[in-house]
């Protein structure tokens, strides 16, 4: 399973939320999110988090993971495990963006953020046959 939370080449100027995302066919419930910025402009911050639901309507008052606050171009990456969360059916990203300095525009940033599922791994390794030699 795979999400883009934030489509690639996304251009936010204010804060927002992206799309609900039905996570409930997840074999794992754990993902890899891979925050990508392609441009921003200088004296501004990001912050992105993801909020879980289990209706799709009410998303709680606190996220379930927020990524590291990004300043600049780059890429940031964090594990959301939902195997704690069984009630969580329901995910969204949401961002709010800061400027500070003397200049007027507004913030700025392009960005994307896309979860990919982790597989689950084997329960047993196979051991290997080998001979120890004297």
């Amino acid at each position: 399973m795979a999400l883009d939370l934030i489509p690639p080449a996304t251009r936010v100027e204010s804060n927002g939320a992206g799309a609900k995302f039905d996570v409930s066919a997840s074999q794992t419930r754990t993902f890899v999110c891979n925050l990508q910025v392609t441009a921003q402009i200088e004296q501004e911050s990001l912050d992105i988090s993801i909020w879980g639901s289990q209706d799709g309507e009410n998303w709680g008052r606190l996220p379930i993971l927020k990524l590291p606050q990004q300043f600049y171009r780059g890429t940031a990456r964090m594990v959301l495990d939902l195997t704690l969360l069984p009630e969580v059916k329901f995910i969204q990203a949401r961002w709010e963006l800061n400027r500070w300095g003397r200049v007027a525009p507004r913030p700025m940033f392009v960005m994307g953020l896309r979860l990919e599922e982790i597989p689950a791994m084997p329960r047993q390794v196979p051991a290997v046959q080998g001979q120890v030699s004297s």
